[in-house]
């Protein structure tokens, strides 16, 4: 029995409740919502990528081609054979690179903003599209990869790619355990030493049409879609990517909150940044190689997703996926109908669009969030 005077025993506070399974219920069926409405987003933007453009093509004409060339329904060919020889050998093969490409890009960037902890973290960030644009910049001014025949731009631009995520890779980990702010100072420093290598390059060769080919591919293009191998394995690796990084979003989300916060998750930091580095190189190498380097998908998308679906990884990773699928193709839409016939690199493109939005959610972040 306490003694006079004592000052009663506070009770100690009960644990916060458990969020509610209504709440819970609700905010996945707003996030199912808005993935649908994604999804029907995209497949007008992929619809409208494969109508317009110098010769036009009615949308049912090119759902009738795509439907016999895909699935053979219908299966006698009534339309005319230059409209099936234009939506199926140049339009389709575009738009699918482009649906790839700008899921690739938003993807990685989602999982890049998570690892390394900054808003700002875009696929660029890890050195990997400098290292192919050298690549690439390599096989155009001194005919490097020659061996490989039609193949040696695309893979001298995967070889570049590659060899500057291991470089950041050995950076990182050459100071001990691999942290957020040792990849984040390791791609920046690798990205800028490989962005002078390809000046030098360019400065060097002292070819204009050189020079002038390897602007081009620096800011990005899908003027090389092709039917065939090519096409199949970048459609194969995104899909592959936006699988593992959607099955991990737990994972991805105990990152995120930082190092201690995920050991007492059960998740290991520097295995799994590892394990990331990995998976997002060989990802934003393939894409690079396929269509040059297009900066501001992988930074601007992945705000946008968790505006629309939330932080949670699960649901923002297929929404950055669809949106910047829709986004890229609208983008190369433009691109090449605006100064038509002239194509305008899909990097100034997607610059112009990507600057001012990026502005307004910095306006619209609060301080100290």
């Amino acid at each position: 029995m306490p003694s006079a005077g004592a000052p009663p025993r506070r009770r100690p506070a009960p644990p916060p409740p458990p969020p509610a399974p209504r709440g819970r219920r609700a905010r996945a069926r707003r996030s199912a919502l808005v993935l649908l409405a994604l999804g029907a987003l995209t497949g007008l933007a992929a619809l409208l990528g494969a109508v317009v453009g110098a010769v036009a093509i009615s949308p049912a004409d090119v759902l009738r081609v795509a439907g016999h060339h895909l699935v053979g329904v219908p299966a006698r060919v009534t339309w005319d054979p230059v409209v099936d020889a234009v939506v199926h050998d140049v339009r389709l093969p575009r738009v699918l690179l482009g649906l790839a490409v700008g899921a690739g890009l938003a993807v990685c960037g989602t999982a890049l903003q998570a690892m390394v902890r900054n808003p700002l973290a875009d696929p660029q960030l890890l050195g990997v599209s400098s290292g192919a644009s050298t690549g690439a910049a390599a096989a155009l001014l001194l005919g490097a990869g020659a061996g490989w025949g039609e193949h040696a731009l695309a893979g001298s631009a995967f070889t570049g790619a590659l060899a500057a995520s291991v470089l950041v890779y050995a950076v990182a980990r050459g100071a001990g355990q691999v942290t957020s702010a040792r990849l984040l100072l390791a791609g920046v420093a690798v990205g800028y030493a490989l962005h002078a290598a390809t000046s030098f390059l360019v400065f060097a060769s002292g070819s204009a049409e050189g020079a002038r080919s390897v602007t081009f591919w620096l800011l990005g293009s899908l003027g090389l879609a092709t039917r065939g191998a090519a096409l199949g394995t970048v459609l194969v690796v995104v899909t592959a990517t936006v699988a593992a990084l959607t099955a991990w979003g737990p994972r991805l989300d105990a990152l995120a909150l930082g190092d201690e916060t995920a050991r007492g998750l059960g998740v290991s930091p520097a295995a799994f940044r590892t394990l990331l580095l990995a998976v997002v190189s060989l990802c934003v190498g393939v894409l690079v190689a396929a269509s040059g380097t297009i900066g501001f998908v992988g930074l601007v998308v992945p705000h946008v997703a968790r505006r629309l679906v939330g932080g949670a990884h699960r649901w923002s990773v297929p929404a950055a996926a669809l949106l910047g699928a829709a986004f890229l193709v609208a983008a190369d839409l433009l691109a090449r109908t605006v100064l038509a016939p002239q194509e305008l690199p899909i990097g100034i493109v997607t610059a112009l669009a990507g600057c001012p939005f990026l502005l307004w959610l910095v306006r619209g972040t609060r301080t100290g969030a």
